[in-house]
């Protein structure tokens, strides 16, 4: 629907004032009559699924229009996105559900060409529905599909504007709960962990040299109890893990340590996942770490301390030790200790990429770069040694200290790493392995 009378309004996306269309008095009250209705038609036999839930966006035009406008039940409100194609809008039910219609009520930045699909994992998608012919205004989809993600991609914009949606309305049965209460006495750290003991040293590395079993340097394995180098994440799904909680079937593998060229193995290696280093807003919108996914950290080819390297050296219980990114002196009583912090903004289409990075991003001023709006869960691993004294004595399979890297293959069932961070990551709370406070 729109207004025949245009007045001028600004668009960010250069410092221009360019025409946009804008519902004015008489023909406002009536659209909102005709939304309104048109609403209760939709959803007659259906709840409204989407209203107040997550969403992500491919990109914003700016701070103003954020993709969480879309589903908050205000037509005053809107997502907009950057002025190319093509973009995306998602939103997360929270759990799955059936779904009959989706309502897409558009701003007059419309598209022409776009797809709306649904997805069990937030990673493989089918199509629900397809047009190159849209016409814009409100679109009362009627559909048949299941999923807990439903996302509307825009191919050809029908402007020379982006792509602006004040609603984006999914109907249907089933979907989550609401937003879980905080507890009483719960410390306020977005965080659940999974403990992963030591499991096994192979050469391989199914992420880096996936199939070639011995091309890789010496790695030492947690959790699965299978990874080799032909391991895929069914491979995962259907092995056992000795992780605390053993629902955790993921693989984790660091470059192996020795002293004096005798392997030393973590008396512990724990795996937080985290939601920080984005602002709180950007908190509550973190999505599930989608099975499949692999995620590299650090530099194994690291020349020197400061060669695009993220890994730290500490000591446990000496804290006058500072950190490095080579290897540190540890005191008689205490333990050398690595940490390492996995990127968290993922582009959100692919599970991995051909440098194995490039699909990860970390952040900048608190958000996710455009290229990369999917925030998920940070993964630190923790590593604890046996070791203390004259560091001159370690080395790495992959080298120096600085060297230090990790590899995360994601194989958590979708629906209990899910919970998780609606419980635990989004609204800000300290939960133990079972992913409770």
């Amino acid at each position: 629907m729109q207004n025949p009378l245009f007045v001028l309004c600004a668009r960010k996306g250069s410092s221009l004032m360019q025409k946009r269309p804008l519902l004015a008095g008489a023909v406002a009250a009536a659209l909102a009559t005709y939304v309104l209705v048109a609403a209760t038609a939709a959803s007659a036999a259906d709840s409204l699924l989407s209203q107040g839930r997550t969403a992500t966006a491919s990109s914003t035009e700016s701070a103003a229009f954020p993709a969480s406008n879309a589903v908050d039940g205000n037509t005053g409100t809107r997502w907009s996105s950057a002025f190319s194609d093509p973009q995306w809008l998602q939103v997360d039910l929270g759990a799955s559900a059936t779904i009959t219609s989706v309502v897409l009520d558009w701003e007059a930045a419309y598209a022409r060409s776009f797809t709306v699909q649904a997805s069990a994992t937030g990673s493989s998608w089918s199509t629900l529905y397809s047009t190159t012919t849209g016409t814009g205004g409100r679109q009362t989809l009627t559909v048949n599909g299941t999923g807990r993600y439903v996302r509307v991609n825009t191919t050809v914009r029908a402007t020379q504007w982006g792509v602006s949606l004040n609603e984006f309305q999914v109907y249907g049965t089933g979907g989550g709960t609401t937003t879980p209460t905080i507890p009483p006495g719960a410390v306020r750290v977005a965080e659940f962990l999974a403990d992963c003991p030591f499991t096994h040293r192979l050469p391989d590395d199914p992420i880096v040299f996936p199939n070639l079993p011995g091309a890789s340097h010496m790695h030492s394995f947690f959790g699965s109890e299978v990874t080799n180098a032909s391991t895929t994440v069914n491979d995962l799904l259907n092995a056992n893990s000795n992780c605390n909680p053993s629902i955790d079937k993921s693989s984790y593998w660091i470059p192996t340590l020795y002293r004096d060229d005798v392997p030393v193995e973590p008396v512990t290696g724990v795996f937080y996942y985290l939601g920080e280093g984005v602002s709180d807003a950007l908190i509550a919108q973190t999505q599930p770490l989608p099975v499949g996914l692999r995620i590299v950290a650090g530099n194994a080819k690291a020349t020197g301390p400061n060669d695009n390297t993220i890994s730290r050296w500490s000591c446990l219980a000496a804290g006058q030790v500072p950190p490095s990114h080579d290897f540190v002196n540890c005191p008689q009583g205490a333990m050398l200790e690595s940490y390492l912090d996995f990127p968290h903004c993922w582009d959100g289409r692919n599970l991995d990429s051909a440098d194995h990075k490039s699909h990860m991003a970390y952040p900048v001023n608190n958000a996710c770069p455009a290229s990369h709006p999917v925030v998920v869960p940070k993964l630190r691993q923790v590593m604890r040694y046996p070791i203390t004294g004259d560091p001159s004595h370690l080395r790495l399979a992959s080298g120096p200290g600085y060297t230090m890297h990790g590899d995360f293959f994601n194989a958590w069932p979708a629906d209990e790493m899910a919970r998780r961070v609606n419980d635990c990551i989004r609204i800000i709370v300290k939960c133990g392995v079972d992913g409770r406070p």
